[in-house]
């Protein structure tokens, strides 16, 4: 197996991809001690049945640019394929501002294609090449030289057993008429806003009990310092504080060190120097905040008057349209969407584009009264009341 160390070699491989339908690719990383993920490999292979056109690229060779990689996800003649593509675009995004295109990721086209709600790749290589993955290596250090033989199998496999999926996935989808369903799940994933996350912003990614503005406001300042000195050290979210010793440290409202002291769940290293500083600071600015500068939750769920008989039919109607259709019910509905439509909320992400048509269509005409739900043997079927 061929591993890629120079610019120039992955030039040459990547001018032989663009005359290609498709290309595999996966990378791994570590990220356990950093902010930013360490990308440590990339895997690539063009179409065949074999491993001689497949190959690893070590982006950690001295002199070695990316930048031949990036112009084949420019192209956008070549579809380039990966398996959770999230956090593989998360470290090409940051690296370069730049996403693949066109992009396929197999795992959102399993989930549309009946496959569960978030099929693993050993499942779908299991399910479709009829092959096990072996993953012995899949807890390794990466970033290690040289690599072993047995981790370049591991890491290899990844994108020659992919091949099949992808094709697999591929004709499935145009057969059922879906793939404009997964074009419209990965709009999330080459989003930007998906992975540049504004230190200001990070505080609504922290699940919190209470709702109170000073508090969120509180909240929000602890998650801003987190953000940037986690991001400006390079070092975990959680090696700053952790999630509950944020919501901690805002209900107790510490004004001093001695204060932060008496936490019980701040790191001990988070109780001096610039961390317990940045946190007296953040929890000053909270406190001053005026009240129409603060965080205003959103309280329009609170004040819904679900109608529980509607809701448990829509959970019916749900259920009968994932029998059919063979996708995933989280995928299509979560149960608090379900209860906002019973309640007359229209803005759920279950009625509009392709499930809207899967579902929201009959589900706001149950919500209307124009049809009826009946039992037929073992199944549910619609009954149009117009």
């Amino acid at each position: 197996m061929r591993t890629l160390t120079t610019t120039d070699e992955l030039a040459a491989y990547c001018e032989q991809a663009k005359a290609q339908p498709y290309v595999t690719l996966d990378t791994e990383f570590l990220r356990e001690r950093t902010y930013y993920s360490k990308l440590c490999l990339i895997q690539m292979a063009m179409p065949g049945e074999h491993d001689d056109n497949a190959v690893l690229v070590d982006p950690l060779a001295d002199g070695m640019s990316l930048e031949p990689l990036y112009e084949l996800f420019r192209d956008k003649n070549v579809v380039k394929v990966f398996h959770a593509a999230r956090q593989d675009l998360e470290i090409f995004w940051v690296d370069a501002k730049v996403f693949p295109e066109p992009l396929f990721d197999t795992q959102v086209a399993a989930m549309v294609c009946g496959f569960g709600e978030q099929a693993g790749y050993e499942t779908l290589v299991r399910k479709i090449v009829q092959k096990q993955v072996d993953k012995s290596s899949r807890f390794t250090d990466w970033s290690r030289r040289p690599l072993s033989e047995a981790q370049k199998t591991y890491a290899l496999a990844d994108v020659t057993h992919l091949r099949q999926v992808y094709e697999f996935l591929s004709a499935e989808l145009d057969k059922a008429g879906r793939a404009h369903w997964v074009a419209e799940e990965l709009q999330i994933l080459t989003n930007p806003g998906t992975y540049d996350v504004a230190p200001e912003d990070a505080w609504k990614r922290v699940k919190t009990r209470t709702n109170s503005p000073r508090f969120l406001a509180l909240v929000r300042e602890l998650a801003a310092f987190r953000e940037s000195h986690a991001r400006y050290n390079n070092i975990p979210r959680n090696r700053v504080y952790k999630d509950d010793a944020m919501v901690e440290i805002a209900s107790t409202k510490p004004k001093s060190h001695s204060d932060l002291g008496q936490s019980r769940l701040l790191l001990r290293e988070a109780r001096r120097g610039v961390i317990a500083d940045g946190i007296l600071e953040a929890i000053a600015r909270g406190l001053k905040c005026l009240p129409e500068d603060m965080p205003k939750p959103d309280r329009r769920r609170e004040k819904l008057q679900v109608n529980p008989a509607l809701a448990d039919l829509l959970r019916v109607l749900l259920k009968s349209k994932t029998e059919s259709s063979g996708v995933a019910a989280k995928l299509i509905a979560p149960s608090a969407d379900l209860d906002g439509i019973a309640a007359g909320l229209r803005d759920a992400a279950a009625l509009s584009g392709w499930r809207l048509e899967v579902f929201g269509e009959d589900a706001l005409r149950l919500c209307d009264g124009k049809i009826a739900l009946a039992a037929q043997g073992q199944s549910v079927k619609v009954v149009d009341l117009d």
